[in-house]
């Protein structure tokens, strides 16, 4: 894992793996999660599939810059200005991180590349996706959605997510954090306990930054709702969403589809909003097949473009 600063001053610690000369797949992550949350099954299978690879820790959280000179937001009173038009306050918007995003690509000078954003992550590349086409390649939209109003959470998650315990030691952090993905998991895939706990503790160990997921919920509550803007997105896009999603209910992954032009849907029934490990292999085929797709109509269309510009030179 690396470290980048970006022109911006914030520093992004990253992963970069496979070969330097192969397709680009760049992983952008949800609220509050590290990189490390992208199971590492689907991550190297990615890789295995012939393709670099990125995933990174989003500003605010992970072993990325913490943002905690910019203070404590009130979700309440940003989420009730925003709703009666007053100007709102919150440290950042969901396109400063996407602007996260494109430095980063500058700084590894990535030209193009196909995006995968899970939750929060899918809000990120949907933007980019939007307002920067020739950027991207394709993209995948996980467990997301256009916009906070079609995030329908249960109300208790919502607290849970709004007010996690700031100050606290280490094993009442790791018990929340277990907590918080029983409360997230859908009905069809148990979870390891065993698993879950180990994960747990070495994303703990890694870094605890729970003042960042603040700053983080209110950048979402606060930004643009995208339904026109998902219209822009030209990029071939598959949407995958659970049927038993607590966070952001399977409507925000039917209404994104249903936004972007020529979209593929996939609905998978009992999940929730995570990552169960039994599923990561279809889903790493999912992805790599998407992404392949693309690929293919990009070196069509640069050979049928190379025709015509020959046949206009020789005539």
């Amino acid at each position: 894992m690396q470290f980048i600063r970006l022109t911006s001053g914030i520093s992004i610690n990253y992963q970069d793996t496979g070969k330097k000369s192969a397709p680009v797949i760049i992983l952008i992550m949800g609220l509050g999660a590290q990189m490390t949350v992208w199971p590492d099954e689907l991550y190297q299978g990615l890789v295995e599939k012939g393709f670099r690879v990125i995933r990174f820790d989003n500003r605010d959280v992970g072993l990325s810059s913490q943002l905690d000179e910019l203070g404590q937001p009130s979700l309440f009173r940003n989420w009730i200005s925003k709703h009666l038009r007053l100007k709102t306050h919150a440290p950042y918007k969901l396109e400063d991180m996407a602007n996260d995003v494109l430095q980063l690509m500058a700084a590894l000078n990535i030209k193009k590349a196909h995006l995968v954003g899970a939750s929060m992550g899918g809000m990120i590349a949907q933007i980019i996706a939007a307002k920067h086409r020739k950027k991207v390649l394709s993209l995948t939209s996980i467990m997301s959605s256009p916009s906070a109003a079609t995030s329908t959470p249960k109300l208790s998650l919502l607290l849970r997510l709004a007010r996690p315990p700031i100050k606290t030691n280490r094993e009442a952090a790791i018990r929340y954090n277990i907590k918080m993905n029983r409360l997230i998991s859908g009905s069809a895939y148990p979870i390891d306990e065993s698993r879950l706990r180990t994960h747990a503790t070495l994303n703990i160990d890694r870094a605890h930054n729970p003042a960042g997921v603040r700053r983080q919920l209110v950048a979402i509550t606060t930004s643009r709702d995208r339904h026109k803007l998902l219209k822009k997105i030209k990029a071939s896009t598959l949407v995958i969403h659970g049927s038993d999603d607590p966070i952001i209910s399977v409507a925000g992954g039917k209404e994104t589809a249903a936004r972007i032009r020529k979209s593929k849907l996939k609905i998978i029934d009992g999940l929730g909003h995570n990552f169960p490990p039994v599923l990561m292999s279809q889903m790493t085929k999912w992805i790599a097949k998407h992404a392949t797709k693309a690929e293919k109509k990009r070196r069509l269309k640069k050979k049928s473009k190379a025709i015509k510009l020959k046949e206009l030179s020789n005539d």
